[in-house]
């Protein structure tokens, strides 16, 4: 009996201190919870900074200036002069500008105080802009109809046109692939290649 009495008495001893522990880790975990809810969680528990986001500044493309140069009579005398037309040109590839300034030049003014001398029907067969150089490759047309000042006029025309992002640069001009050394039926020679200042000091209007 007293054995038996004294096992109760433990075990109701080991229970007791069992149960207190319980109630001290009850309360301390809703202690914990209670001041940590008393502080804002933050946002971002990696610790990383984010920057704000950089608005784009990629373009589908760059617009770019390209003047078209039409021929004008001068007030009171025979001669013309070349006069630039600037044209707004979106472009992605590098020789997009002087393309669309060409495919412009070739259609004809629109303004009624210009005019062109290039035939019509002349077509851009090719062109290519590297290293200080402008290949033009036109079609036969080009070479079609008209008198001395005809041919210098829509060869001035080309050669402004074709530098007008390069003004330094030397034009080679090609009728069908094969390079134009000698223009219209008055046998008009030209000396390629060609830049604009060999043009004006050797083909004046």
């Amino acid at each position: 009996m007293k054995d038996q009495q004294g096992s109760n008495r433990i075990s109701s001893g080991v229970i007791a201190a069992v149960s207190v522990a319980v109630v001290a880790v009850g309360g301390s975990v809703a202690w914990i919870t209670s001041q940590s809810s008393n502080y804002p969680t933050p946002s971002n528990p990696s610790g990383r900074i984010d920057q704000p986001a950089q608005p784009s500044t990629r373009q589908p493309g760059n617009e770019q200036t390209a003047n078209v140069y039409w021929l004008r009579s001068k007030e009171n005398d025979k001669n013309v002069a070349l006069v630039p037309q600037p044209v707004k040109i979106a472009s992605v590839l590098p020789n997009q500008p002087l393309e669309a300034a060409f495919q412009t030049l070739l259609a004809g003014p629109t303004e009624g105080t210009d005019s062109t001398t290039i035939p019509k029907g002349t077509k851009l067969l090719g062109l290519k802009a590297e290293n200080d150089q402008v290949h033009v490759n036109l079609s036969e047309d080009f070479t079609s109809g008209g008198g001395s000042t005809s041919m210098m006029g829509r060869v001035g025309q080309v050669v402004y046109t074709a530098t007008t992002l390069n003004p330094k640069a030397k034009v080679y001009i090609d009728v069908n692939g094969k390079p134009l050394d000698v223009l219209g039926g008055e046998g008009v020679e030209l000396q390629q290649p060609l830049t604009r200042e060999s043009f004006q000091k050797n083909y004046p209007l």
